[in-house]
């Protein structure tokens, strides 16, 4: 994903630029991406930077107007129209760059970057003061990695440009390879990679001569997690309130943004109090190639009400047919950060660049509002994991169930997200810029203020939109909830929808053995069309033993992969036939699987 690349260092200007050109390089993936360099001798500073054409961050590096602090910013900081106007007053020149203003909030604020909002991280070098800044966002979300040697501390978005200025760092560490294949994500602030560490979120690094002089934080989550709860009422006005007047900075003119659109409540309550003009608005949703989903049903209906474009970026053929290119791009992209079946996620944000180059989601408004638990540590059975890696991925699973025992709110913002989002935001940030709403600070923040009771969390979304929109609050939800039906029929409506829902996911994934047998021989039939579909637009069970059989025969069955220390060569041998062969189902095994080989062939194994 775009982002900064630097080192901090007292060795010779000549040798950290040769450094600093080999690590930007790393990070530039696109033709629509733009790069450049900036360097201080006298305090050791060499970033460099990837961003996106047109994105909030173009136009790098930032200065004042006594060009004695610098500022190299990438992200997005989401109440910049206000606090720009505020500046221009006072006569500060912005040159016309949307993030001119942030140099200027650092000069006048002490608690820089404390009064930021939004996912970002940045460089601020002062030589007024003779210091360097290293930060990013509270939540951690724009992920920033790290090597400390002896001579200098590296600093990127991404690991693989570390990895092109050290080499020698391109080891693996085992504790992090065994939260992936618990966890789909590696946990705590660490990469696949030994020696190379995550910034935690909520940094503000000061560096003086080349080096590290104060690793500070500038928030802590349990400064909200210490506020006082609000009655029901109460919170829900100072929800709506944080939800409405934030709302509009997530949708700029200085950059064409499209909308996804779901069958569930948090881009509903998007669409509800963002009034978008007739037409301005591309909409869009995922599909699937079988029929309509429910999402597309309910995101067309919502996208005609709202008077706006609506598209569907269909999963099929053509991601298929491309399928080996995605998932190897797609790992090396995420670093670890994700499995492989998320292929798709960059297949469909490929297509949706074409509609906008920046895009609103609903991501992250469950797991806010409540403490949606989006992944868990499962320990692969069927005696899969080698003796020697075993005790690795149990303790990864010991380590989530540890992490869990905090508030649930500051596991869902401060944890789930950076760690299991991010990957999934670092293959959607490689082409788009994204934004969502219930990250926003204030919103959050006002989150952590809910009545200790459950009740109003089961509700209040419903709320929000009948409020923003009634005629949007007279649709049900994928799964039947809201909407203006009579109850029975509302209870009918959402048992049949809860168990066609179950039904897929059996289908695709929770099928038994025994049934899969009978599944197979039944194959001919094509009953996978009577179940699946309807919520979901990826079926990578029927694609692992039909269209991508060959392509995870021809990994899995490599003498590269079965030569790894990880897994049971027979084991592995088994499940492939079983799955492509024989009609079982191994479809988690196999995203597993086929997740840890690319990782190897496009991250570890790459000399």
């Amino acid at each position: 994903m775009p982002g900064i690349a630097g080192i901090i260092t007292k060795m010779p200007r000549e040798r950290a630029l040769a450094l600093l050109s080999r690590m930007v390089a790393a990070l530039c993936h696109e033709a629509f991406y733009e790069t450049g360099t900036w360097f201080d001798e006298s305090l050791g500073v060499y970033v460099g930077w990837a961003v996106r054409k047109g994105s909030f961050c173009e136009g790098m590096p930032i200065k004042n107007e006594q060009s004695d602090v610098t500022l190299i910013f990438s992200g997005e900081e989401y109440s910049g129209i206000e606090k720009s106007a505020e500046l221009r007053k006072r006569g500060h020149s912005l040159n016309g760059r949307r993030a001119s203003y942030l140099v200027h909030a650092y000069e006048e604020s002490k608690d820089f970057p404390l009064n930021l909002n939004g996912l970002f991280h940045g460089l601020v070098a002062d030589r007024a003061h003779g210091k360097v800044m290293l930060f990013n966002d509270r939540y951690g979300m724009h992920k920033l990695c790290y090597h400390e040697s002896n001579d200098a501390f590296y600093f990127s978005a991404e690991a693989k440009a570390l990895l092109a200025a050290c080499p020698d760092l391109r080891k693996t560490d085992l504790k992090s390879l065994g939260e992936f294949v618990a966890c789909s994500c590696i946990l705590h602030d660490r990469t696949l990679f030994q020696g190379i560490q995550v910034l935690p979120g909520g940094s503000a690094w000061t560096f003086r001569d080349g080096s590290i002089q104060a690793k500070e934080t500038y928030f802590d989550p349990s400064e909200w997690e210490a506020q006082s709860p609000l009655d029901p009422e109460s919170y829900y006005m100072a929800l709506r309130d944080a939800f409405a007047t934030n709302l509009p900075f997530y949708f700029t003119e200085e950059e064409r943004t499209g909308m996804t659109l779901t069958g569930g409540m948090d881009t509903r309550m998007i669409m509800a109090w963002h009034k978008a003009a007739p037409g301005s608005l591309p909409c869009y949703t995922f599909g699937g190639p079988f029929r309509d989903c429910h999402d597309v049903k309910i995101a067309r209906q919502i996208a005609q009400l709202c008077e706006q474009p609506y598209n569907v970026i269909t999963i099929g053929e053509e991601f298929l047919s491309k399928f080996s290119h995605y998932a190897e791009r797609s790992m090396y992209l995420t670093e670890g950060g994700a499995d492989v079946y998320r292929a798709s996620d960059l297949y469909v944000s490929e297509k949706a660049r074409e509609l906008a180059p920046a895009k609103v989601v609903g991501t992250y408004g469950s797991e806010i509002v409540r403490h949606a638990v989006m992944f868990k540590a499962k320990v692969p059975g069927e005696g899969l994991l080698s003796p020697a890696f075993r005790p690795y991925v149990l303790e990864a699973e010991t380590s989530y169930h540890q992490l869990r025992r905090t508030h649930p709110l500051t596991f869902a913002g401060f944890r789930q997200s950076p760690w299991y989002h991010q990957g999934i935001l670092a293959l959607e940030s490689s082409q788009l810029t994204v934004r969502s709403p219930f990250l926003d600070n204030d919103f959050v923040r006002t989150v952590f203020r809910a009545p200790q009771t459950d009740t109003i969390n089961g509700d209040i979304r419903l709320r929000l939109i009948r409020e923003g929109s009634p005629r949007l609050g007279a649709i049900p939800s994928d799964l039947g909830y809201g909407g203006a039906r009579s109850l029975p029929a509302s209870s009918m409506s959402r048992a049949i929808l809860n168990f066609t829902f179950k039904a897929e996911y059996a289908y695709d994934y929770g099928m038994p053995q025994w049934l899969s047998r009978i599944d197979h021989f039944f194959s001919p039939f094509h009953f996978e069309r009577l179940f699946l579909g309807r919520h979901k637009p990826s079926h990578f069970r029927i694609w692992y033993k039909g269209i991508l059989a060959d392509y995870v025969r021809d990994i899995l069955l490599d003498e590269r992969t079965l030569s790894r220390p990880y897994f049971d060569r027979k084991v592995v041998e088994a499940i492939v036939e079983g799955h492509t062969r024989k009609g079982l189902n191994y479809t988690s095994l196999l995203h597993k699987l086929l997740s840890v080989e690319l990782l190897h062939r496009t991250l570890l194994d790459v000399r």
